[in-house]
């Protein structure tokens, strides 16, 4: 059984936990592995994620299976980026899920909650950013009906930047 809940402070490290090891299961060859290390360690750490679940424009989600948590996601309504012309668009800035539980669909399952809710809340679209080796994720996101709109560098350290795409779905 399935089940998708609204993430609070208290699943801080539970969210720095699953975000590290997700973190490193899909981007894990994109760096050095003491590059991969610092930036998991700086950005998916209690004190910086328990500071976003705190800041109400940060909407954390878990998804469960069978009682186990299998991943997360992150989206920030009303976020707009400069390529994208339309209004209230939300960020769906993270979505990972452990690699244990690709087979089983709940990736898809998490995305579609987070659609749904962005849609509910008026969102006129939906933008990403992904990195460009991550192949499974950039089909993924293509069959759901997002489009390429751009391009741009996401910085893992101080030297070391991977290229993405920025891609967007709009309602």
């Amino acid at each position: 059984m399935t089940s998708i809940y609204k993430a609070t402070e208290d699943d801080v490290s539970l969210l720095a936990e699953i975000g590290k090891v997700t973190f490193i299961e899909s981007h894990g060859s994109s760096a050095a592995p003491e590059e991969i290390d610092k930036y998991v360690n700086e950005k998916y750490n209690p004190d910086v994620l328990g500071k976003e679940l705190i800041d109400s424009k940060n909407i954390y989600h878990l998804i469960y299976h069978d009682k186990k948590a299998a991943g997360y996601s992150k989206i920030i309504f009303d976020s707009q980026h400069k390529d994208i012309p339309q209004k209230n668009v939300t960020k769906l800035e993270r979505i990972y899920l452990l690699k244990e539980f690709y087979d089983l669909k709940l990736g898809a399952e998490l995305f579609t909650f987070n659609l749904a809710l962005s849609k509910n809340n008026n969102q006129a679209g939906m933008w990403l950013i992904v990195w460009e080796e991550n192949h499974r994720a950039i089909a993924f996101y293509k069959k759901a009906g997002f489009t390429i709109i751009g391009k741009g560098d996401f910085c893992l350290t101080q030297t070391h930047s991977n290229p993405n795409y920025r891609m967007f779905l709009q309602y």
